[in-house]
This record gives structure tokens, C-alpha cells and sequence, in this order.
């Protein structure tokens, strides 16, 4: 980070939260002499005293300038912040003005940062890169492109920089400047281990593209041109005439996160205690999916599981499930010992069922994992569910809404394209190499609805669906090929 300032040795240098003084170190090994820097606390930085001030940099005057501002600020949520840098915060005007109790500590180490450079002044962070596209990170954002532009961004992705700390990092250089670049120089790191000085310096363990210069009031996205090129198609394919907006799929279908049973290992039931079982036990056993289960399209295994009703007084459970008692009972500790919800729930009973009802309609589902991996395969797992499958905690499902005219064989195939892949993988919520499935993410996904007053339209989508059908029977690929034909054509105006 260091090697990333352009600056000559004479420039005027702060660091805003130097702990214990990595960056000065580094500042000085190299021939930097105008060094300050901030620490609130007292028993760090102990080697640099000289160079620090012990107080908060959040409350430092804004009219001090600097050449460069560099270092590894503070990423901490909301409800995280201690009790007095929060009573700081709500004090602060600069807070006040551009954010709220929304935004997370890093944001006004940016932004307050920015406005201290001088013209032509160089940003030089390392930080997670959850905000880059947070709905509550829009102002900063926002205020960045109206005050300079990066030059350069390393991604890192799951790499373990620090220890003990699971966040997906980037190292940005920005300029305060009003000219700008019309590209960013984008550094995807290609290991998975922590690099070495060497490898860093020399930009061997990267591979650079070259990415558009973020614009105010849109997403940012670390893709090159040619895919925000796509992306933006598939969402013009999805905005209605005389709109702005594109539809989401969150208007037409339910979404909710599988149940949770609190001790799965308890409630699963293998084949030879499911033989032993009496009628009464064997009629509140239930089928649910986990997400090692799932498939593309199919699931690949499935479990049976104790799904005792609800409120069931303990001397009829005792007299109806013996077998399913003595079951449990070796599990009993544990599941006294599950988190409760704030009710006393008996250790036969899911501890939170979460939409029983939606699950329990009699039509197919979707379940698609909460969270999947990309690092290794090009697509996700949407995975029909018959009637009478349950998801579990790991899973989420999703229900076509009763106004909702397309056929589920057509939502499924849709969500398993790789128009939809690709608009996921950068446009979705995603924490280096996982992206999450909760119900706001799938919501927010592009939906390309059928006009139904075009026979065309009304072909192709019977066409997909007659393919997944096929495709559910006998998996093969070419039924992969023909859907993507066909999406192609819906997409793009092609047919």
C-alpha cells in the first residue's frame, strides 16, 4: 500500500487510526518524513509516540490538508460502535449530514478523509468491500464520484490478510480530483493463502482488467465493461414500457428461509428406526432438504425428520411416539439446550417452524441454498421440491404468488440460466466468493415476464417449460442448451 503512493518523500502524510503503527513503520522505512497520524487508544503506537496524536480523528479539524491519507480504518456496524464513539457520532456534523444509524464506522473515516486531501491528494485504504454496494453506503458512494476517482482496486476476496477476521478485503487508491480516469486498474488477487511482499509488490499473484469509473446513483461493480454490458441487457429486458424501474422477482413469488429445527442430528431418522416406528410416528415424519441435498434443477438426496405437531401435551406424546421418545432422549441435554426464541419449547418440537403453512401448500416449490459457493462451478443450485418436501434452515424456498401467470418450470429455468448467474455474481449481495440467497437478495433479482398478448412469448415460455420437463426425466445437457437458446431470443427481441 505504501509502494501505492505517488507522491515525493516530502509530501504530507496522515494516517487516522494508527494502532500500533504498522503504517509508520513502513512510512518511514521508505523515506516519508511529514507523518502524523491518530490513535484514540492510549497504549498503542507506544514506538511512534512522536508521530501520533491520542485522541479521535473523526473529531480533528476538517481544515488540516493533507498529500496522502492512508491506512486500515476502523469497518464496524452500527450496533457493533462502543457506547462513546457512537455519542461522538450523533455530536458530529459531518455524520449528520450524510449519514445515520445505519451506516457503518468506515464511512465517515472515507469521507472525512477526502475532504482533508488536497487537490490531486491520494486515498490509499484497505477495507471489506461489503459497501461498495450496500443500499446504506449510497451517500458516500455518491459523494466519492463527486470529489475524485480510483485509480486502482485490489480485490482479495476470502484471503486471510488478518487473523481472525472472515471479511472479504480490497485495497483502493482514489484521487481527490475532478478530471478522471475513464477506467479503474482492477487487481483480482488469484491466491488463496496469504501473499508474500514480493508477490504483492510485483503484481505476479494478480490478474488486472480493466473496469468503468464508478458513477453516481449506480451500482458498483467490479466486472469489466463488457459484462455490465450484459447485466444492464438483462435489466432493460426486464423494465416494462414507460418505466424506469425493472420488474423483480420478488413481485411474483413468496419467499421464505427453510425451518429450524435446532439440533438436526436429533430429529433425522435413518431407515431401520423408520421400520420400527408405529403408524402415529410414521405420520409425522416429513421429508425436507437440506442444501447438500440440492441439485440444479433435481435434488440429489433427501431425509426423513420427527416433525412432531405443535402443543401436543407431553402424556399423549409419550403414549403415541415411544419409539420416537426414546429416539430423542439421547439428544435431550442438547436440546434443552437450543436457543429458544424466547419460549419454553418442549425437546420433541422444531424450535422454529418458520412458514409451516407456505411450505405445506400442495404445489411445487423452488429451494435454492441460503448460501453458495462460486469460487468453483458456473451456476446455482434451484432445485424443484414436490409437494410434501420441507426446507430446512439452510435453504430458502420460493412459491409462485396466485397473480403470478408464468408456469414455475418457466421460473426455475430462468433462475438456473446463465443470464441470471451472471447478474448474481455481480450484482447480487455477495462476501467473497459466497452469495447469499436470504429472501430481500432473491427479491431484488431481474424478472423477465411473459407478455401474454404475444403468441410468440406465449411459445417460448411453453417451449422452456416442455424442455425442463424433459430435461427433470432424463438430465441431459441438451435440454440445457435449447433453454438458453431460448432465453437468448425472450431476452433480446430475437424471435
Amino acid at each position: 500500500m505504501v509502494s501505492l503512493i505517488s507522491k515525493s518523500k516530502e509530501a504530507k502524510i496522515l494516517e487516522p487510526s494508527c494502532g500500533e503503527g504498522v503504517f509508520l513503520k513502513n512510512l518511514l522505512e521508505q523515506g516519508f518524513k511529514d507523518i502524523s497520524a491518530f490513535e484514540i487508544d492510549t497504549s498503542l503506537g507506544e514506538k511512534y509516540k512522536p508521530f501520533i496524536s491520542y485522541r479521535s480523528f473523526i473529531s480533528s479539524p476538517v481544515s488540516d490538508k493533507y498529500d496522502v491519507i492512508i491506512g486500515n480504518p476502523p469497518y464496524i456496524r452500527w450496533k457493533n460502535i462502543e457506547k462513546e464513539l457512537k455519542e461522538e457520532l450523533i455530536t458530529n456534523d459531518l455524520w449528520n449530514q450524510y449519514f445515520n444509524s445505519l451506516c457503518d464506522y468506515l464511512f465517515i473515516f472515507i469521507l472525512k478523509s477526502i475532504i482533508q486531501l488536497k487537490d490531486r491528494g491520494e486515498l490509499i485504504f484497505i477495507c471489506s468491500e461489503y459497501w461498495l454496494n450496500t443500499t446504506n453506503s449510497q451517500t458516500l458512494r455518491n459523494f466519492m464520484c463527486q470529489n475524485g476517482y480510483f485509480t486502482d482496486i485490489y480485490h482479495f476476496k476470502e484471503t486471510p490478510l488478518f487473523d481472525n477476521v472472515t471479511a472479504s478485503l480490497i485495497v483502493f487508491k482514489f484521487i481527490k480530483f475532478s478530471n478522471k480516469n475513464k477506467t479503474i486498474n482492477f487487481f483480482s488477487y488469484q491466491g488463496k493463502t496469504m501473499p508474500t511482499i514480493e508477490e504483492l509488490i510485483s503484481r505476479k499473484c494478480f490478474v488486472l482488467s480493466k473496469i468503468p469509473q464508478f458513477e453516481e446513483d449506480k451500482r458498483w461493480i467490479l466486472a469489466e465493461e463488457n459484462i455490465q454490458n450484459k447485466i444492464e441487457k438483462l435489466e432493460q429486458a426486464c423494465t416494462p414500457i414507460n418505466s424506469v424501474k425493472y420488474n423483480k422477482i420478488g413481485q411474483y413469488v413468496d419467499i421464505a428461509n427453510g425451518m429450524v429445527s435446532g439440533l438436526d442430528k436429533a430429529f433425522s431418522v435413518q431407515t431401520e428406526e423408520y421400520n420400527n416406528f408405529n403408524k402415529y410416528e410414521k405420520s409425522v415424519l416429513i421429508n425436507v432438504l437440506k442444501a447438500k441435498d440440492l441439485g440444479r434443477y433435481r435434488n440429489k438426496s433427501f431425509s426423513k425428520y420427527i416433525f412432531v405437531p405443535q402443543n401436543i401435551p407431553k402424556e399423549k406424546f409419550l403414549k403415541y411416539f415411544p419409539n420416537i421418545e426414546q429416539h430423542l432422549i439421547q439428544y435431550k441435554t442438547a436440546l434443552d439446550n437450543r436457543y429458544q426464541y424466547n419460549r419454553q419449547i418442549p425437546y420433541w418440537e422444531f424450535v422454529f417452524p418458520r412458514s409451516q403453512k407456505l411450505f405445506e401448500k400442495k404445489c411445487l416449490k423452488i429451494f435454492v441454498p441460503c448460501k453458495e459457493r462460486i469460487s468453483n462451478k458456473a451456476f446455482f443450485r434451484f432445485c424443484i421440491a414436490p409437494h410434501g418436501y420441507f426446507p430446512l434452515q439452510d435453504v430458502t424456498c420460493i412459491i409462485p404468488k396466485d397473480n403470478c401467470k408464468e408456469h414455475i418450470y418457466y421460473i426455475l429455468a430462468y433462475l438456473n440460466s446463465t443470464f441470471i448467474f451472471d447478474w448474481l455474481k455481480h450484482s447480487g449481495i455477495v462476501k467473497g466468493y459466497i452469495v447469499e440467497f436470504s429472501e430481500k437478495p432473491i427479491s431484488q433479482i431481474p424478472f423477465r415476464e411473459i407478455q401474454w398478448s404475444l403468441q410468440a412469448e406465449i411459445d417460448i415460455h411453453n417451449e422452456i417449460c416442455e424442455e425442463v420437463k424433459l430435461y427433470l426425466d432424463d438430465m441431459k445437457n441438451e435440454h440445457i442448451i435449447t433453454i438458453e437458446t431460448l432465453f437468448s431470443k425472450l431476452l433480446y427481441g430475437k424471435y
